[in-house]
């Protein structure tokens, strides 16, 4: 099983952004991993498992923003289809080379 965490906290204050850490750092401590930026994921290996999780999650929500916790299974988590973009690459158009006689 698997337990993804998606958040939008709120960071526009310095008490906001102190509180959106402390719970992300929070997430990182209890073994999750980035998925993408406010996307957190953490394999366990049972549904009694997966709930002490999401109860340490609960304990450390903050008081603004928005949480939210999904469970799925590894077969559905294996059926994720991930799509990377190229980034684009600058190409500085040729310098005009000089001739010396």
């Amino acid at each position: 099983m698997w337990v993804m965490v998606f958040f939008d906290l709120p960071t526009e204050t310095k008490v906001d952004r102190r509180a959106a850490n402390r719970f992300r750092k929070s997430l990182l401590d209890d073994g999750f991993g980035m998925f993408q930026f406010s996307i957190y994921t953490r394999f366990c290996a049972s549904r009694e498992n997966m709930q002490v999780h999401i109860n340490r999650i609960q304990k450390s929500l903050p008081k603004k923003g928005k949480v939210g916790i999904m469970q799925i299974t590894d077969k559905q988590f294996g059926m994720i289809e991930l799509f990377h973009g190229k980034k684009e690459a600058y190409m500085e158009p040729p310098s005009q080379q000089l001739e010396l006689f």
